[in-house]
């Protein structure tokens, strides 16, 4: 009887160490495509990995779970030998991973409890679980199914109407300062908001202590207008002589260079 039970036992065991092989290597290759093959890897490859593992590991459940399988919560393992040397039959029995059986992982390997800290962390979730109502509860359960129903509607919406939608949202939102802009208008156009210091820059030959009102555009120099003869603007040509009977009169050809370089340097003509 006792070594019929030990048969069984065994070939217990060698069924559940295949099983486990074969869902370890599936979750190898799983993990072989997440990080080796995820530019061509599709949703439906994955919810197939996901299929896979999850049937094999019910499998393992039924297995345990059958009348013919001995209980394994019954059987004990005592570590008989520790040891501080390395273990070249352990190592290649354990894939690498555990290459000395020493006092320091036995604990860790033959648990059949969690950490004391996550047992702790069991019960004070059970009882908060246990002081909220029946009311209570079914509000937080409708409230997350609402959240989950909202993301999973965003997530089902085409990738268009999200294109879409985000396209028109940077189209109505404003690139500019309307502020800003009505303030370098009305400095530019009118001088508002800006300090009677002088500009550097050379000097202007001809004309001391006027230097070039802006860099790269038109040149509005001082024009003197006198009674003499001969007299020349700024604005680099010949200007005709002032007209007897007409004193103090700015003569035409001024007034249209004057005109000219106001009309450039105005913001919307340029």
């Amino acid at each position: 009887m006792q070594q019929r039970e030990e048969k069984q036992l065994e070939a217990s065991v060698d069924s559940l160490i295949s099983l486990v092989a074969l869902t370890k290597n599936a979750l190898q290759s799983f993990i072989y495509k997440l990080e080796n093959e995820y530019e061509r890897l599709t949703w439906p490859n994955v919810l197939d990995n996901f299929g896979l593992l999850s049937g094999q590991l019910n499998t393992i459940n039924k297995m345990l779970k059958n009348e013919k399988t001995p209980s394994f919560r019954s059987q004990v393992i005592i570590p008989l030998v520790l040891s501080q040397k390395p273990d070249d039959d352990l190592t290649v029995l354990t894939e690498q991973r555990v290459p000395v059986f020493s006092h320091e992982i036995v604990p860790d390997y033959l648990r059949t409890k969690p950490d004391p800290e996550v047992e702790e962390q069991e019960k004070q979730l059970s009882t908060e679980a246990a002081r909220i109502g029946p009311d209570v509860a079914q509000k937080q359960i409708q409230a997350l199914n609402k959240m989950c129903s909202n993301l999973l509607e965003k997530l089902n919406n085409p990738r268009d109407d999200r294109d879409a939608e985000s396209a028109a949202s940077r189209l109505n939102k404003p690139s500019f300062n309307p502020g800003d802009t009505n303030a370098l208008v009305a400095a530019v156009a009118f001088g508002k908001g800006l300090s009677k210091c002088r500009p550097p820059g050379p000097m202007a030959p001809g004309h001391p202590g006027q230097g070039p009102m802006m860099s790269g555009g038109p040149t509005l120099q001082q024009v003197t207008i006198g009674g003499g003869g001969g007299q020349q603007a700024g604005m680099g040509g010949p200007v005709a002589p002032q007209q007897q009977g007409q004193p103090g009169k700015m003569p035409s050809s001024i007034k249209t260079n004057i005109k000219s370089a106001s009309a450039s340097m105005h913001p919307y003509n340029r």
